[in-house]
């Protein structure tokens, strides 16, 4: 039976927000999702993300963009909102496209912010931040009380948003919670991240192509992890407060090739280049305020997770492509 809270999902239709509505859904939740279906990657593939929410009862999609559609009528009853939407990308943030990060980034989180200011019922909004905002310090495990000193301009859009939800807290006293994400992975990873690279890579005989030397660090978190890290920020943890959500452990590229090796059981052909601007040399999350907040402990090891994005892009991605 579906409960009579409702949530409101920003980009639902992507890779997390849509791991994020089935998982509101099975526990229950009514759920309108808004998605603009920008095209930094095809669209297909997220509406393709959809199918089976499109066939649940209580799911409601609403097509838009955020920095032009009137918003009050989708926080209006709204319990719960999750502000997963923006313009992902470090390398692409730079130069002329940096206005698009702006938009999304920091305008479609303001607009999204004052609409909710005035919503009535509402309990939570929960903003997905980014570890980009950390930068390359050399503070390692990365806290919260870490200095910010992003070094990319997508980096620079995240803190602002992020920045944006903790003054309405502040100023308006709305009940927000920021959650940094840490690496994402699993089925459904955007075609532009890393995983999703070498896989496509892997299967096809292509090289991979590594910025560094592999010895580079990453905080790899799996997907189902994040999801409920959101579900445990509903109900849990201070107002106004930032979260980190990692996985829990820190691995070199290398590593990951060795694994996706030992996966695919593809021969992988790595190539090393030198490091591209705004990418962050070692990631690694201090992960003990949300243990202790929001109860949260990553679940998913690196080798389960990657062979569960494994299955499914052979089944989804891989299936698809022309032989």
């Amino acid at each position: 039976m579906l409960k009579a809270e409702l949530c409101l999902v920003t980009g639902a239709a992507g890779f997390i927000g849509s791991h994020l509505c089935e998982r509101l859904l099975r526990d229950g939740y009514r759920v309108i999702g808004v998605d603009a279906f920008t095209d930094y990657y095809s669209p297909d593939l997220k509406r393709n993300n959809l199918r089976a929410l499109l066939k649940a009862p209580g799911f409601q999609l609403v097509e838009g963009d955020l920095c032009q559609m009137d918003l009050a009528p989708l926080v209006e009853g709204a319990q719960y909102i999750f502000h997963q939407a923006g313009q992902a990308g470090v390398r692409k943030s730079f130069g002329r496209d940096f206005e698009l990060y702006v938009q999304r980034n920091i305008m479609a989180t303001q607009r999204l912010l004052e609409a909710a200011r005035g919503a009535w019922g509402l309990k939570r909004f929960i903003y997905a931040s980014s570890s980009s905002i950390y930068g390359d310090s050399r503070e390692l495990p990365l806290r919260e009380s870490t200095l910010p000193q992003p070094v990319s301009p997508y980096g620079v859009t995240k803190l602002a948003g992020e920045q944006l939800v903790c003054l309405y807290a502040a100023n308006f006293q709305m009940p927000t919670i920021s959650l940094r994400y840490f690496t994402v992975y699993g089925p459904r990873q955007r075609p532009d991240m890393a995983f999703h690279i070498f896989l496509r890579a892997a299967y096809s005989g292509q090289p991979i192509v590594i910025y560094g030397d592999g010895e580079q660090t990453r905080d790899f978190t799996y997907i189902s992890d994040v999801v409920q890290a959101n579900i445990l920020a509903m109900t849990r943890g201070e107002v106004g407060a930032v979260y980190n959500i990692a996985g829990g452990s820190r691995v070199t590229v290398n590593r990951c090739l060795e694994v996706l090796r030992e996966v695919t059981r593809q021969a992988l052909h790595v190539i090393y280049q030198e490091p591209q601007p705004g990418e962050m040399r070692h990631t690694y999350a201090d992960i003990s305020a949300a243990q202790r907040a929001l109860g949260y402990g990553p679940k998913v090891a690196l080798e389960e997770g990657l062979a569960a994005e494994d299955a499914w892009f052979r089944e989804v991605i891989w299936a698809g492509c022309p032989s």
